[in-house]
């Protein structure tokens, strides 16, 4: 039996995520999510909370039927890269790969010996946090970047006027 971490930081989670979710579910037998950044919440970088993100990120395994194949598992940072791998082994269950598409996350764990898988990332352009939640700051179309279950859970905690409250109290700020 396989099993593989695949890290992300799901601000929000999108299409991207669920082509990575697909793509390591096909060669491994279980998947741990490791939810990054997981105290960061709030800010226009990282505008929901872990709590929030494990949530949506539940919701769409449950409706995919996947729950006995995944688990979701919190990673806070520690600002330290080198000593970041053992941090991460230390919070989530045995694995024995990692699949990323950030090229620093697979070479803190390829230094850490950890044998590490690349994801070619598809339209890495769209399917970004950053470009969706820029595309909701600028008004423009951003639902169909996100799987549809996703979509109703946004719209419950109310991602778009969080966002915009964000973008609004940075302004001020500066």
């Amino acid at each position: 039996m396989t099993r593989a971490l695949f890290i992300g930081r799901f601000q929000p989670f999108h299409k991207g995520h669920e082509y990575a979710i697909d793509l390591i579910l096909e060669s491994c037998d279980e998947l741990i999510i490791g939810i990054g950044s997981a105290y960061e919440n709030y800010t226009l970088e990282n505008p929901l909370t872990c709590g929030e993100r494990i949530e949506i990120i539940w919701h769409y395994l449950k409706g995919r039927d996947l729950l006995d194949r995944c688990f979701i598992c919190t990673i806070p940072d520690i600002h330290n890269n080198f000593l970041w791998p053992r941090h991460v082994i230390s919070l989530v269950p045995k694995f024995d790969v990692v699949y990323s598409g950030n090229n620093l996350v697979l070479l803190l764990f390829q230094s850490a010996n950890i044998p590490i898988r690349r994801i070619q990332e598809v339209d890495k352009d769209s399917y970004s946090g950053t470009t969706i939640r820029q595309l909701i700051l600028d008004g423009k179309p951003w639902r169909h970047l996100v799987p549809k279950t996703v979509v109703p859970l946004l719209d419950e905690i109310g991602f778009e006027t969080r966002l915009r409250n964000l973008a609004k109290k940075r302004t001020i700020q500066k």
